[in-house]
């Protein structure tokens, strides 16, 4: 007998669209991977969807790269959204959410850390409870890192651990940045945002927070980065501190 995800998955998407936005910056060697996945795994599933890659004047050739693979998958696949420079996450997804044609936006990575198998998972979750949002979870329901020393899943669980104790966002990965949002939700999310870098992410769980927004959670293996440097440095880590105890003060 089939189960209910089974039954969502089978049934038609003539209402539903999915625009997954792919902020950029260095990744020529991981773009061309992810796009292939991102290609299978949905098309495999069988959802209508678009990606939109925004890429923030990398000078290692990522937009060359993204315009080789809007040649190879089409236009209405892989759609180019480029900056000229770098000027924010949040100004990233606000620029993308404007072109995008989905009534569902899916948030990701480029690097390979957030492997598209979950986006199933997510759609169907979602389209089974009407979530306003699906979250990506390390850390609850089975799931994990992998390619992190100790140290830094260290820094990651008490950063975690200690935003749950001040923040209750209601939500076990409050800084994971793998989600799928109601296109409407996300707008009202990304412009009540004030943080930028990586405590954006954070900021929007708290927002959805207080707006009472549904969130469910799927739990995801994130891998870390194969090609290319980590952008998490000391600076983003203080400007994580200064972001949680601003959101402390204020929510």
């Amino acid at each position: 007998m089939e189960n209910t995800a089974e039954i969502l998955s089978k049934k038609s998407f003539d209402d539903d669209k999915y625009t997954i936005l792919l902020p950029t910056y260095n990744e020529v060697e991981n773009l061309p991977i992810i796009i292939w996945l991102i290609v299978k795994y949905m098309d495999e599933f069988g959802a209508p969807y678009e990606v939109i890659i925004i890429d923030d004047g990398s000078p290692d050739g990522t937009l060359d790269m993204a315009k080789k693979l809007q040649s190879l998958y089409g236009e209405k696949k892989i759609i180019l959204r480029p900056r000229e420079k770098k000027l924010g996450l949040g100004t990233a997804y606000i620029h993308g959410i404007k072109h995008a044609t989905g009534n569902f936006i899916i948030l990701m990575d480029a690097d390979l850390s957030h492997h598209p198998q979950f986006i199933p998972k997510m759609i169907e979750l979602q389209r089974e409870k009407n979530f306003d949002i699906v979250s990506g979870t390390r850390y609850n329901h089975g799931g994990g890192v992998y390619g992190w020393d100790f140290k830094r899943k260290l820094i990651s669980r008490g950063a975690n651990f200690i935003t749950q104790i001040l923040l209750r966002p209601g939500v076990s990965d409050l800084t994971g940045s793998f989600r799928l949002y109601k296109k409407d939700v996300l707008q009202n999310l990304v412009q009540s945002c004030v943080s930028k870098g990586y405590v954006f992410q954070m900021e929007m769980m708290v927002r959805a927070r207080q707006f009472n927004n549904t969130i469910g959670e799927v739990p995801i293996s994130f891998v870390d980065r194969v090609y290319g440097e980590s952008k998490l440095g000391g600076s983003e880590i203080i400007q994580f501190v200064k972001g949680l105890l601003y959101l402390f003060a204020t929510t």
